[in-house]
């Protein structure tokens, strides 16, 4: 049995069921290829605040394994995780504070890129009973995350991408020349997923004041992280509700609330917009059937799970787990910026990050995709990304105890790079993939 997406064996479905411990064996096996993030080595797609705290969250998925959170009238528990996780982040992001209304509130969702999606849909429909325009625009930076392009294609909408600034933030004077009559929602991000940086987030607000239009905070990877940032005193620009202007928001639990795959949350500033998300039907023989999101049967565990992360971790928690990862963070960013071939894009604050070539066009500049193939056969897992040719790298705090020697192990690869001229030939940027879930 082989787990290789890309050479999908075919397994037969067995005419007489196999003994679980043989099932689990086949799985184990099916595994062994995969990255060992407990091994701290993976800075793409896992989020780590240690072992008794993973624990924790496969004994809540257990609990909720076979639940549906389709209905909340079957299984009101379901319900009330949801609200208190609505709730919680809502509160975490300055549904509290008096220039928000009062009156924010939102769903859970399976990820960030279904919230990202109900975002544009709720925009879409808006835009469409509210002003009368049948194929709405929403205007968002290159930076912005492909899950809105995602968004565009399933929903009939036209999204009008912006090229970012020098510094790869959104470009908020590129954008207001980009908005036209159809425009419905304009996006900034906190931070970007690319670069890590955080969008001018109330100036781009403003603009959508002034143009009557809604405005989307994709805070997926700073819900979480950018709040406590803020406590710790290391950022201090306000993103979100507290903004006059941010009509939604999405935040992924599943990243910096160290919960399990898949939970996120999307915000709404009014009960108008949130109405919006919510769909309803009795056109068929089985009655009222509603649902808030993309799915109609939905997973309980991960909303448990997610639950479970929140409660056990708490306000102190994450805190502490911001604070360490960003101190990983930063000793991995001093570690890149002590080799003026290799530059940061932009001036990301958080733990979210790309670097590379300081300039890809100098004579004797270093691969950057050279450098990343020679940490992965160390045992590194960096994402790739272009353009220009990047090494993307998540810091949560799992790697507080690996980032040093990922920092070593650079320094070495690197000098080889730079001796050698080694150039990468595979160039590909794949973030999914064929196969992938």
């Amino acid at each position: 049995m082989t787990a290789d997406p890309f050479n999908l064996p075919s397994t037969a479905l067995p005419g007489r069921g196999l003994d679980p411990a043989e099932v689990l064996d086949r799985l184990r096996e099916a595994k062994a290829g995969d990255r060992d993030w407990r091994g701290g080595k993976v800075f793409s797609l896992v989020y780590s605040a240690g072992e008794d705290h993973h624990r924790l969250l496969e004994d809540a998925l257990a609990l909720y394994a076979s639940e549906n959170g389709l209905n909340v009238l079957a299984f009101p528990s379901i319900g009330y995780l949801q609200h208190d996780l609505v709730r919680m982040t809502a509160s975490l992001l300055g549904a509290d504070d008096a220039a928000s209304g009062g009156a924010v509130d939102g769903f859970v969702t399976s990820g960030g890129t279904e919230s990202l999606l109900q975002a544009v849909l709720t925009a879409r429909d808006d835009a469409r009973d509210r002003r009368g325009i049948d194929r709405p625009e929403v205007v968002l930076a290159t930076s912005a995350h492909a899950a809105f392009d995602k968004a565009a294609h399933y929903f009939d909408v036209d999204l009008v991408r912006v090229p970012v600034g020098p510094d790869f933030r959104a470009d908020v004077d590129a954008m207001a020349a980009a908005v036209t009559d159809r425009t419905a929602l304009l996006v900034g991000s906190a931070p970007s997923y690319p670069q890590g940086v955080v969008d001018p987030i109330a100036d781009l607000a403003a603009l959508a004041l002034d143009r009557g239009l809604l405005l989307h905070v994709d805070a997926c990877m700073g819900g979480f992280l950018l709040p406590f940032l803020e406590r710790l005193g290391r950022f201090d620009t306000p993103f979100d509700f507290r903004v006059p202007g941010v009509t939604s928001m999405s935040a992924d639990l599943h990243k910096y609330g160290y919960a399990a795959k898949g939970a996120s949350v999307i915000l709404y500033r009014t009960a108008e917009l949130k109405r919006r998300q919510v769909f309803l039907t009795t056109n068929w023989l089985g009655g009222l059937y509603a649902s808030t999101g993309v799915a109609g049967t939905r997973p309980a565990g991960p909303i448990a799970a997610a639950w479970a992360s929140l409660m056990h971790l708490g306000a102190d928690g994450l805190l502490e787990l911001t604070g360490t990862a960003h101190d990983a963070a930063r000793r991995l960013r001093a570690g890149i910026e002590s080799h003026p071939e290799l530059a940061l894009r932009g001036d990301p604050p958080a733990t979210v990050f790309a670097f590379g070539a300081a300039d890809p066009t100098a004579p004797g500049a270093p691969d950057i995709f050279a450098v990343g193939d020679l940490l992965a056969a160390r045992g590194w897992y960096l994402d790739r990304q272009s353009p220009p040719d990047s090494l993307h790298v998540t810091v949560h705090a799992g790697h507080a105890a690996t980032v040093d020697g990922l920092v070593a192990d650079l320094d070495e690869v690197l000098a080889q790079v730079l001796e050698d001229g080694q150039r990468a030939q595979d160039r590909s940027t794949d973030y999914g993939a064929p196969g992938a879930g």
